[in-house]
């Protein structure tokens, strides 16, 4: 049996939810210190400067790749906590892991900035957005065998929670794949499926929301 302490343990959703807000945000920040401004001696003419911001471009598609990954794991992050009336240790800590995992997408961009052109990098990366994706799948898979979720959750909340990461998974993954051929195939993958994710869902939600009207008309 559990010891007090453990039963009564990290029991606030708020709190879980502050230090994800605070990590998220160092996470983004540290994401653009990849990107440096070229030396002042080393441009001499406005040709040049264009050239030098024409080789910045990849680092640049990576950062907004990977900005959209911490956006997108965030709000799939939120929304778990949004519908959870309880927690317990074991719940903390595996959003902990989540954020752990959160803190390596810096690393994983820069080595995939700096080496694009090779698949270990890219499969490092894509390893990366597994790891966020397995951490959030346990957390709901978790905290709803455990009666965690809010008495007002609605029942086809945890199909479509489960749906949503699976098949977004599944899309990463294809990518990925991709970097067999090319590595630029797969980023440029990855950036329409990421795209589909932080886009598509808010023109579906407009289309469903008037169906929805029209039905209770």
């Amino acid at each position: 049996m559990p010891s007090l302490y453990n039963r009564v343990a990290g029991q606030s959703v708020e709190r879980l939810a502050a230090l994800s807000d605070g990590i998220f945000a160092v996470a983004m920040t540290l994401l653009v210190l990849d990107l440096h401004v070229p030396a002042r001696e080393a441009i001499h003419s406005e040709h040049e400067l264009w050239r030098v911001l024409v080789a910045l471009s990849p680092s640049l598609i990576i950062f907004l790749m990977s900005v959209m990954t911490l956006g997108i794991f965030w709000v799939g992050q939120q929304t778990q906590l949004n519908h959870f009336a309880h927690a317990d240790r074991n719940l903390s800590w595996i959003h902990i892991s989540f954020l752990c995992v959160v803190c390596l997408v810096p690393f994983s961009t820069s080595l995939l900035a700096e080496f694009i052109q090779f698949r270990t990098a890219l499969l490092v990366y894509w390893f990366n957005i597994l790891l966020l994706g397995l951490t959030l799948f346990w957390s709901w898979s978790y905290a709803t065998r455990r009666g965690f979720l809010a008495d007002d959750t609605p029942e086809e909340i945890h199909p479509a929670v489960v749906r949503r990461i699976v098949i977004a998974q599944a899309l990463y993954a294809g990518g990925a794949a991709l970097c067999f051929l090319n590595t630029y195939y797969s980023i440029a993958a990855i950036v329409l499926v990421q795209l589909n994710y932080a886009i598509a869902p808010r023109f579906c939600w407009g289309i469903f929301s008037r169906k929805s009207e029209e039905k209770k008309m």
